[in-house]
């Protein structure tokens, strides 16, 4: 009977395991596997996590010959990791009929597991090994009821299916490893002056998001649908092509962005090009090699617009912030902050869609510069401040560290604040060293956010600029306002939610 109920009280230790990697797993759009993955991060994040981690399975393994020792280990397994929080502050736990569906399911499994624990003679220790396997029981929970999210999600496609059949607009489709939210921005605002045109919101470029899109803005009369198209994996491009139907497929970019997920850069850009599965036309970022190849190997059927920000020849071209198309002058796009591959591509969608050139000249001045990407604002307290907290890649945070170099005048205070990139697989590492010595080079000050890419960016900073390590980013913009002042620069460069160490 002790042991019977020693097993139930491990139940304190499984519980706020549970909240907390249910709370990862929404936050990683339910993937499976982002309870091992995330578990293997935070186990590495420092000493006192790596020793809880040790001290429990130690406790699970005591626990078979002297059950008491399960007190401790519940009790570790209680605030283990050090630093994840139940509830979030970034990003709280949000209790959605998904979530919810989850929870049930973990619930279920770690009552197996227990059960098999008292059919097998050690309740004791194997409820504890369960309640501390719990990152394992999350994404088996995931991987089980991927296949009824997938079916409960069908009748909001199947409704947006119908709707795209009865109002019929011209689908222009944008992916890409980044920029994909910042040119569909452009696209829309190109086509505005002469199309109706319903482009998806914010960051709803998955199969629910599109659908939701379509079901709740795409009102009869849209003459054009920009949806913005995301991958985690092969086939997910694919499976939203397969109902959106895009005439016109973009294809920004191709980096090192998702490697964790992908495994590989040429996953990257299989998943990518399957955005021209069926489409009429073409448009390329011919820049990256790989979109040049694929551009070269695409059926004689299909038109293609090859776009650059440094090949005068290609079909759209903005280089010095002068659009040209076949060679022509367009226009002059104003500004720092537009990128001049994410223009090329818009430029070349619209041609697409049939808006006269004389139309899109006027309209180059206007482009809308999306939130939190290179964002430049002048502070109360007149700091300039570019926010760059939304485009964690190595191309995007090169150009960032450029504009700080421009911004910067001879007695201003140069500051990076960034916690790193991430989701780079096997690259993260030396990303991340690569841009630390870059910032060295533009920067007086780094101020490195969190453990996640601590080490490659303290090897990266060396001894060549002033480093100053806090824990997360509420600190990180105090020392901000304590330390600099008018006329400085600071760049933040990515924001990690604090389900990252």
């Amino acid at each position: 009977m002790t042991a019977v109920l020693l097993a139930v009280v491990t139940l304190a230790g499984a519980a706020p395991a549970a909240l907390r990697w249910l709370r990862v797993a929404q936050r990683e759009h339910y993937l499976a596997g982002s309870g091992l993955r995330f578990a293997a991060r935070w186990a590495r994040s420092g000493p006192p996590n790596g020793m809880l981690v040790a001290a429990i399975a130690a406790d699970v393994v005591v626990a078979f010959w002297v059950p008491l020792v399960a007190l401790a280990g519940t009790a570790l397994l209680a605030i283990w990791p050090v630093g994840l929080s139940l509830r979030g502050r970034t990003s709280p736990l949000r209790w959605t009929a998904r979530l919810r569906r989850l929870a049930g399911g973990v619930a279920v499994l770690y009552g197996a597991a227990v059960g098999l624990a008292l059919a097998a003679g050690a309740p004791v220790a194997l409820s504890l090994a369960a309640a501390f396997a719990m990152p394992a029981l999350v994404d088996l929970a995931l991987a089980a009821l991927q296949p009824v999210e997938h079916r409960l999600a069908s009748k909001w496609v199947d409704r947006a299916r119908r709707r795209l059949a009865e109002v019929a607009p011209l689908v222009v489709a944008i992916t890409g490893s980044y920029g994909k939210t910042t040119t569909k921005e452009y696209v829309r605002h190109l086509l505005a002056g002469t199309h109706a045109v319903v482009a998806s919101p914010a960051s709803f470029n998955n199969r629910l998001g599109l659908a939701r899109t379509v079901n709740e803005q795409m009102a009869p009369g849209t003459q054009v649908l920009v949806a913005e198209m995301g991958a985690y994996r092969r086939g997910e491009i694919a499976e939203m092509c397969a109902w959106v139907r895009p005439r016109i497929g973009v294809i920004t970019a191709l980096g090192p962005v998702h490697l964790e997920r992908f495994g590989s850069l040429e996953n990257v850009a299989a998943a990518k090009a399957e955005i021209l599965d069926g489409a009429e036309v073409a448009v390329l970022n011919v820049d990256h090699p790989e979109l040049a190849e694929l551009a070269g190997r695409l059926p004689g059927g299909t038109r293609v617009y090859r776009c650059s920000a440094a090949d005068p020849t290609a079909d759209v071209a903005v280089i010095g912030g002068e659009v040209h198309v076949s060679g022509r002058r367009l226009g002059t796009v104003e500004g720092d902050g537009a990128h001049p591959g994410n223009v090329a591509c818009a430029v070349a969608a619209a041609l697409a869609c049939g808006v006269p050139e004389g139309m899109l000249a006027g309209r180059l001045a206007g482009l809308p510069h999306p939130d939190h990407r290179a964002s430049v604002v002048t502070g109360g307290n007149g700091v300039l401040i570019i926010d760059d907290t939304y485009n964690s890649n190595p191309a995007g945070a090169k150009a960032a560290l450029d504009l700080v170099a421009s911004l910067s005048g001879p007695d201003a205070r140069s500051v990076v604040v960034t916690p790193g990139m991430v989701e780079l697989g096997p690259r993260q590492h030396d990303e991340n060293v690569a841009f630390a010595k870059e910032a060295a080079g533009v920067a007086d000050d780094l101020v490195v956010v969190g453990r996640t890419n601590r080490g490659a960016l303290l090897e990266g900073a060396g001894g060549a600029v002033a480093v100053t390590v806090l824990d997360d980013r509420d600190a990180a913009v105090a020392w901000v306002g304590r330390e600099v002042g008018a006329g400085d620069v600071v760049l933040y460069e990515n924001d990690l939610p604090d389900h990252y160490p």
